[in-house]
């Protein structure tokens, strides 16, 4: 933690864990010598996908090429359609922009923050080709209504689970449906530094990802396809080996710090604290609540007198993806997408990571009682 101007240490929005065993991990491959891709991130991979369920887990530098591997190596590119979610990162609808593809955006669900499965019907063209939803804020989305639309209309299906590692649908975990991919960014519920992941039961996507993230070859100076340098280090993988093994601990105290905060903001008038849909376990990568009129001050304003405070809180996401600059620009000016419009206006994440003492969780609590 940072030291705040005022008489406390800052509470931040987001704190990795990182222990002895990862500097040691990181020790052991600078003296072994083999820094780049190599045994570590193969160890790390299967470790990953037994954690997942899955068959294939492909290791990647970002989450953002882990999505852009993903659809390239499903065949997506130049006139196809993808319908996927207007509220998310950025990276959730430019991945599909990368393989020149066109991001459809269906609205989401107001309570989940996911897109909303009886939305994606109407979206659904002769061009649709793979529907890619995000598990936002480590909340799964319906998965069964989302793998029926995509059995009823042959559809590829694509997670973007870089928000939601160790969530579950219905005992199942997110990025097994489909195609999974995931980020280890910092602030994630486990980090690598920087580096992603794909999961995927089938071995002809696992194989073509594999190329796809090394200059599209098998075989050394052998390049069959055009492919990326999107390789991830075995120091990053050591990390991640260390991270993978505490990951059900660091989500179960999310979980816990979700817990109390939401018995709590739940008694504060004019704050809405997340919904949990039925049969999943959220893994709170955030905990996200709605800033509504009956609060008395803005949202902008809460987030200032935090602030002032020693509390980090934080607006993800302050404007759909369509409203951004970028695709205004593309043509998306029109789309109007009123739950993804007001998420906007009213989300605030507050600081739920596995750092926070019992103490700071109180304090949040209490000063935004007391504004």
């Amino acid at each position: 933690m940072e030291k705040s101007q005022g008489r406390r240490t800052m509470i931040s929005i987001a704190s990795p864990v990182l222990g002895d065993d990862e500097t040691e991990a990181v020790i052991s491959v600078l003296k072994s010598g083999m820094l780049a891709q190599g045994p570590k991130v193969e160890e790390f991979e299967e470790a990953f996908a037994s954690y997942t369920g899955t068959e294939y887990g492909i290791a990647t530098n970002s989450g953002t090429a882990a999505l852009h591997i993903a659809l390239l190596a499903s065949g997506i590119g130049k006139g196809d359609e993808v319908i996927t979610t207007p509220f998310s990162f950025i990276a959730t609808g430019n991945a599909i922009l990368f393989c020149g593809a066109k991001p459809v955006f269906a609205d989401i669900d107001e309570n989940t923050f996911n897109v909303n499965p009886s939305l994606i019907y109407e979206k659904i063209t002769p061009k649709t080709k793979a529907i890619l939803p995000a598990h936002l804020y480590g909340q799964p989305c319906n998965m069964k209504e989302i793998v029926q639309i995509c059995e009823d209309h042959n559809l590829i299906l694509i997670e973007d689970a870089c928000q939601a590692h160790g969530a579950e649908y219905q005992g199942k975990k997110v990025g097994s449906f489909g195609i999974g991919c995931f980020s280890f960014y910092p602030t994630k519920n486990m980090t690598t530094g920087e580096g992603g992941m794909i999961t995927t039961h089938d071995e002809e996507i696992a194989e073509k990802a594999r190329m796809i993230r090394n200059h599209g070859r098998e075989e050394t100076y052998l390049h069959e396809i055009v492919g990326y340098n999107y390789r991830m280090t075995d120091i990053a993988a050591a990390i991640g080996i260390c991270q993978l093994k505490k990951l059900d601990e660091f989500n179960r105290q999310r979980i816990e710090n979700a817990k109390f905060l939401t018995k709590e903001i739940s008694k504060i008038e004019g704050l809405i604290p997340p919904f949990v849909a039925p049969n999943v376990r959220h893994a709170f990568h955030q905990f996200t609540i709605k800033v509504t009129e009956d609060f008395g001050i803005s949202r902008g304003a809460l987030k200032e007198k935090l602030e002032q405070a020693g509390i980090i809180a934080e607006i993800y996401y302050p404007l759909p993806i369509p409203q951004q600059p970028l695709y205004q620009k593309s043509g998306y000016n029109s789309e109007h997408l009123p739950n993804s419009e007001k998420a906007a206006e009213e989300v605030l994440s507050l600081p739920v990571h596995p750092s926070l003492t019992e103490e700071e969780l109180s304090y949040i609590v209490q000063t935004i009682k007391n504004i």
